[in-house]
């Protein structure tokens, strides 16, 4: 088998990032939430149309890990939008990072987290995450990496509010 190789996304990606970002927050979260609720999530957040306009702006980074031709995940990085008294428009977040669940443990998530932060680090810039304050591996994936809870906030899932923590570094 083939190593995990990563490349950034292009707007032509867009329909291919859409279902994977649906299926992948799908069969990590959907077990939690109405079928009305994931469906206005999913069609409000993952659309070819934000895809495609990230993968063309320079503000944002998103990457796509693939082996042998399979897309096994992906990151998207850009200006932070999370609701702390801190974040300035020079911060950066890390926004999504999802690998599909056969392809966990295999480095795409990795090689997509590593990519994202080098991307995001600059001299003096703070860095973001928000993440689920019951995702506890991502927690301590995240703490290994320097960042500290310094918040919570609603994570709006259609009429779902979910509690996470806002998580900086720098």
């Amino acid at each position: 088998m083939s190593s995990v190789e990563l490349r950034r996304a292009r707007a032509d990606d867009a329909e291919m990032l859409t279902a994977l970002g649906r299926a992948t927050f799908t069969e990590t979260f959907g077990h939690r939430y109405s079928g009305e609720d994931l469906e206005a999530f999913l069609t409000s957040e993952h659309t070819p149309a934000k895809y495609a306009a990230w993968a063309d702006d320079d503000d944002w980074g998103l990457w796509i890990a693939e082996r042998d031709g399979e897309v096994l995940g992906y990151a998207l990085a850009g200006p932070c939008g999370l609701p702390h008294d801190e974040v300035t428009p020079e911060c950066g977040e890390l926004k999504r990072i999802y690998v599909v669940g056969e392809a966990q443990g295999a480095g795409a998530g990795s090689l997509l987290l590593h990519a994202s932060l080098d991307w995001l680090t600059k001299p003096g810039r703070k860095l973001w995450i928000g993440v689920w304050s019951e995702n506890y591996g991502a927690q301590r994936l995240y703490a290994r990496h320097g960042f500290e809870q310094a918040g919570t906030y609603d994570f709006m899932v259609g009429a779902c509010r979910d509690h996470e923590f806002v998580l900086r570094r720098g």
